[in-house]
């Protein structure tokens, strides 16, 4: 099958919170722009968003759809459904490989793909994820405030986790298989007020998305009515790789890096939402979507 060649200002690869703020950008400016979207958000698991300005406890789904919807209203947007799987080019002359053979030429890219998370061994924990195990306090603490709560340890990162909630609950403190912390800093949370739990997760019990226990692997269980994960991710799209990004190591898996106009390594490719290093929430991509949309603009003009 031959390919099928469009060329675009912009190309926006990845049509979540970051990639929409971006296009819409980009709308506004009377600029040609394609989204490439392959239809899995990261937060599809979860069943409600919190703390987005003016649509607080709205689906997330609903969310997208609604900004899909305004976009399709400027008349140089075009969205695609597909997985892009390969990039090559330089500044004014990007190509785009999808999946299923078509192929599409822009001037400027902007990735905002996103990550893959990667859950811990546990028993049971997929059918929990974005429901009771949860990653971000501020999106889902307000809901569950009081109640018994978990934080598993899997990072440096999972000890400030624990500090946090501890504002939104009483907080046991478990630790992953396999993993160590250093005793000065498990005594420091005891201070705080956490339990500290020294034998590891085996499964999670529960249903319908609610966890109401956590198995120990010494054959203890504990009632629970959330555990708080620091999710270990990796970034999903192979175009990283492709098109010889730079990357740093955070506190979660690989970024990318930009500058302070999300401009990426390569002249011309922009990134914005969670594949880029830094702190990760809707409204932060939303934002970094918006500046990456404004920068590749202003590169066309200047």
């Amino acid at each position: 099958m031959s390919q099928t060649e469009t060329k675009f200002d912009v190309v926006v690869i990845g049509g979540s919170f970051a990639g929409l703020s971006a296009a819409m950008q980009l709308a506004r400016a009377r600029r040609q722009v394609l989204v490439i979207d392959a239809g899995e958000p990261r937060n599809r698991f979860s069943p409600h968003s919190h703390g987005f300005f003016g649509m607080d406890g709205w689906a997330p789904a609903d969310m997208l759809a609604q900004a899909r919807s305004q976009l399709l209203t400027y008349p140089t947007v075009r969205f695609v459904e597909g997985t892009a799987v390969s990039a090559s080019g330089k500044l004014d002359g990007f190509q785009v490989g999808l999946a299923d053979n078509q192929a599409f030429t822009g001037r400027r890219l902007i990735l905002a793909s996103g990550v893959r998370d990667r859950l811990p061994d546990i028993a049971g924990i997929g059918d929990f994820w974005g429901k009771s195990v949860l990653h971000c306090p501020y999106c889902h603490g307000y809901e569950i405030r009081g109640e018994r709560l978990g934080v598993l340890g899997r990072t440096a990162g999972s000890l400030h986790q624990a500090r946090l909630v501890t504002d939104w609950g009483k907080v046991t403190f478990f630790r992953e298989q396999g993993i160590a912390f250093d005793p000065i800093d498990l005594m420091a949370l005891e201070q705080a007020g956490v339990t500290i739990e020294m034998s590891p997760i085996r499964k999670l019990v529960g249903a319908n998305g609610q966890i109401e226990q956590v198995a120990l692997e010494d054959g203890r269980r504990i009632e629970l009515e959330a555990l708080f994960i620091a999710p270990k991710s990796e970034i999903s799209s192979p175009l990283t790789e492709a098109l010889e990004l730079e990357t740093t190591e955070g506190m979660g898996g690989p970024g990318l890096v930009v500058n302070s106009l999300k401009e990426t390594s390569v002249p011309g490719v922009f990134a914005a939402g969670d594949m880029v290093a830094g702190p990760q929430n809707a409204t932060l991509a939303s934002a970094a979507g918006v500046l990456a949309g404004v920068s590749a603009h202003q590169s066309l003009v200047f």
